[in-house]
């Protein structure tokens, strides 16, 4: 496995003939944080390379994620009766956020800058992107908890699936049109967020749970604006740039089977997933969240990122990430009894050898292009 390569020669072929295409439609993108992006663009010193732009703002995200796991392991900080998580922890997480969203809006402004912009680039920005997915989305759920007024963490997991899900459709666009649509309610979700934390550090955590209107509570509302994101903009806008590509003969792929590919792989980490979750001995999402989040997200970002591999270099979607393998042993051990007596430690095994094996690959597929 050391010295696998990930990238073959005809994916190398086709990065050389990439060329950018994207569609960002979104007012407050456009008329707000695109003229802030142009200004803050300026301070960074033209030798600032765009790609350690990109890094710096995911270890932001990172850094918030491990932040926020240490003083809320369990996600019970907001609940009556437990040790809050202090304010000036939530005012430093939320500028955190903010930093690492205008990051990530400023180093293509800097690759274009500096006349540096590459494929390498797109790829490495628009993987981290994938793995970031499951950092930001776990890390806001410390606002709300688990509590008696909270939101379950099987809740959560349905809803960090509906966020992983946005974010693969518009690579599924990508892969069957050869455009980026760039989807609307990221920029209102990064901006709601950073401000999410700064209100939850002047008001507290207990006016989450304040009803606001016909007893309809906060927290419900970050619920509903999930969900219903994507089910009114992000799945209907898809759906339709996609059926102006088949009117207007321009899909990269003919049959419905090389149209769907992209979804096979997440399709099934979906199945295991929930499979284990519903059928756990020892309750595992309940009792390490944190963990199988983690792992779950991990394995996404892998997916993802072969996906977008596929889609730059105009190469077929891989049908089946091996990283299911693993997880698919797993699962059958618990599930079969042989490992219900270790089934947190099988957890861990699994998600330090999916997170490894995930930097191995990123690690080589940057070298190797």
């Amino acid at each position: 496995m050391a010295g696998y390569e990930y990238v073959s020669t005809e994916q190398l072929g086709g990065f050389d003939k990439y060329k950018y295409s994207a569609v960002d439609s979104n007012p407050l993108s456009l008329y707000i944080m695109h003229p802030f992006w142009n200004t803050v663009v300026k301070i960074f010193p033209t030798w600032l390379a765009p790609n350690l732009i990109t890094f710096c703002g995911f270890l932001l995200l990172v850094f918030n994620f491990f932040l926020m796991a240490y003083f809320d392991p369990d996600f019970y900080a907001s609940a009556p009766h437990h040790e809050n998580v202090p304010n000036h922890i939530w005012v430093l997480v939320g500028l955190l956020n903010f930093a690492a969203y205008t990051l990530d809006g400023v180093d293509g402004k800097q690759a274009r800058r500096t006349n540096s912009s590459t494929p390498l680039g797109e790829l490495f920005d628009h993987g981290l992107d994938s793995w970031a997915c499951m950092y930001f989305v776990v890390t806001v759920y410390s606002t709300f908890g688990r509590g008696s007024n909270g939101v379950s963490v099987f809740v959560l997991y349905l809803l960090l699936w509906v966020v992983l899900f946005s974010f693969i459709l518009s690579h599924w666009e990508k892969y069957n049109t050869g455009i980026l649509f760039l989807p609307l309610g990221y920029d209102i979700s990064q901006v709601t967020i950073s401000v999410v934390y700064i209100v939850t550090a002047v008001v507290g955590v207990e006016a989450w749970y304040e009803p606001f209107l016909f007893n309809f509570l906060y927290r419900d509302l970050f619920t509903a604006m999930i969900i219903g994101c994507a089910l009114s903009v992000t799945l209907p806008m898809s759906l339709y740039n996609y059926y102006k590509a088949y009117r207007g003969n321009t899909l990269k792929n003919d049959s419905i089977y090389e149209t769907m590919l992209p979804f096979f792989s997440p399709g099934l980490l979906f199945l295991f997933c929930t499979a284990w979750i519903l059928l756990s001995p020892s309750h595992i999402l309940e009792v390490h969240p944190r963990f199988f989040f983690f792992m779950m997200g991990t394995a996404f970002a892998n997916i993802s990122c072969r996906l977008i591999v596929s889609q730059m270099s105009n190469t077929r979607c891989q049908v089946l990430n091996w990283m299911l393998l693993p997880l698919a042993l797993v699962l059958f051990l618990v599930l079969s009894g042989l490992g219900q007596q270790s089934e947190a430690f099988l957890l861990y095994l699994l998600t330090a050898v999916l997170t490894l094996a995930h930097i191995h690959y990123g690690v080589n597929v940057v070298s190797r292009l």
